[in-house]
């Protein structure tokens, strides 16, 4: 490798450093020639009361410039930079990076224009009160731009100052040092509370995504769940449809190839199905060691539910139940999904309403079914909860899987209501023209 040059590229050293250095440039340029508007936004507390002391602050500055400059010659001139200076500190409220251009360019044609008549025991190349008024436009500016731009204002404020003196027929009580001191200060506070603004406000947007993505989670994992208590539904349909198809030839005497080839593949179809459903299990519950406990435990359906209410009672909960309509028979999806809301929503009851009354309310109608959970205020303070559980999040997925619907809110006496609303079946098999299942057939759930 030739020397100079830096492994990894073919150009040598000081032709990077330079091409970094205008590069460098380039961006400084962009962004200080530019008047961009970018207003001082308004104070969560304070609202626009800086605004206004902002304002007051340079009426202030520049009647106390007004006074220093009547002992100028050249008053006319002076009072216009005068004016223009306290102008560039409320144009600082909208467009900061020309609002210091036009105090730099004041601060330094001040200096150049009083500079021959200016008594020895005066402040100079800058009065005391333009250091305040250039003070508080870098801090403005400070406070909207990137450190680096508000550095590189810095220095080219010093270096006007410099020039200034260099500039100087004689001796003066040069003030550069005092007056850097107080822009530096300025341009490290406005920095910093930049600095600490920019993180808070990266801070809640992260944490919105953080929630955004902790609900997403949560819905997937309450859809996997669901997923998985659902397959063995499936499976039995499937399971009826293979042993039909397999049965079909024989209740028909001489029945005709073209019914034993259709047949025959219904029931492969059925089989093959079957096997995909189990392989579909299997990711599923891959991911899950408490569902491989489970795997072959029946579902539970409303049938189950005075034992489910004799359990919450057991663990000191006081439950009344009440069955309305006459019961008749259910799909398996939505037995299943009407005992897993009643089951979430009393172990709701029991984590939040502590010694509440709730009562359980079944109502069988011909369109379906309606489960509601209602409970009364809790008796005691209520421990604060750990996090955000899942529960209602996957009673209203159950809900809307079916074409249900479903509500939850505090009621008016302080306690809490859940109310589902589940068709006897789901939107697909309503809009079929197929009869419902006569007393003959197979009933759903069984062996």
């Amino acid at each position: 490798m030739a020397r100079g040059e830096t492994r990894g590229t073919g150009k040598p050293g000081g032709e990077r450093l330079v091409a970094a250095v205008r590069s460098t440039g380039r961006t400084l340029r962009a962004d200080l020639f530019t008047a961009a508007r970018d207003p001082l936004p308004r104070n969560g507390w304070l609202g626009w009361l800086p605004h206004v002391h902002v304002l007051l602050f340079a009426v202030a500055m520049g009647g106390f410039n007004l006074n220093d400059c009547e002992q100028y010659a050249d008053t006319a001139i002076v009072l216009l930079l005068v004016v223009l200076q306290s102008a560039a500190l409320v144009l600082a409220l909208s467009r900061p990076v020309a609002a210091w251009w036009l105090s730099t360019l004041t601060l330094f044609l001040t200096a150049e224009v009083v500079e021959a008549v200016v008594h020895r025991d005066m402040h100079w190349p800058w009065s005391a009160w333009g250091i305040a008024l250039h003070t508080l436009v870098l801090l403005l500016l400070a406070l909207r731009v990137p450190p680096r731009i508000a550095a590189a204002a810095l220095g080219i404020t010093v270096l006007s100052g410099i020039v200034n003196v260099a500039h100087a027929g004689h001796d003066h009580n040069q003030v550069v040092e005092r007056g850097t001191i107080a822009f530096a200060t300025a341009v490290v506070v406005g920095a910093s509370l930049r600095i600490g603004r920019v993180a808070r406000t990266r801070l809640v947007e992260q944490e919105v995504l953080t929630a955004e993505e902790r609900s997403a989670r949560a819905l997937l994992e309450e859809r996997n769940r669901i997923a998985r208590e659902l397959h063995d539904v499936v499976a039995h349909h499937m399971s009826v449809i293979s042993i039909q198809a397999q049965v079909a030839p024989h209740l028909v005497e001489n029945p005709p190839d073209e019914l034993r080839e259709n047949l025959a593949g219904i029931r492969q179809n059925a089989v093959e199905a079957l096997t995909e459903l189990r392989r579909v299990l299997d990711v599923l519950r891959s991911e899950d060691p408490a569902a491989e406990g489970v795997r072959h435990a029946p579902q539970p359906t409303l049938a189950r539910l005075p034992e489910l209410v004799d359990n919450v009672r057991g663990a000191g909960l006081t439950v009344t139940t009440e069955v309305t309509g006459d019961p008749r028979p259910l799909s398996p999806g939505v037995e299943l999904s009407a005992f897993r809301i009643v089951q979430e929503a009393l172990s709701n009851a029991m984590r939040h309403s502590p010694g509440a009354r709730v009562r359980v309310a079944v109502g069988h109608q011909r369109s379906g079914v309606t489960v509601r959970v209602t409970n009364t205020e809790p008796d005691r303070p209520v421990a604060p909860s750990p996090g955000a559980g899942h529960g209602l999040l996957g009673m209203r997925e159950r809900a809307a899987m079916l074409g249900g619907e479903l509500a939850a809110g505090p009621t008016p006496d302080g306690g809490y209501e859940v109310t589902a609303i589940l068709p006897a079946r789901t939107n697909d098999a309503v809009h079929t023209d197929h009869p419902e299942p006569s007393a003959a057939e197979p009933v759903e759930g069984a062996p």
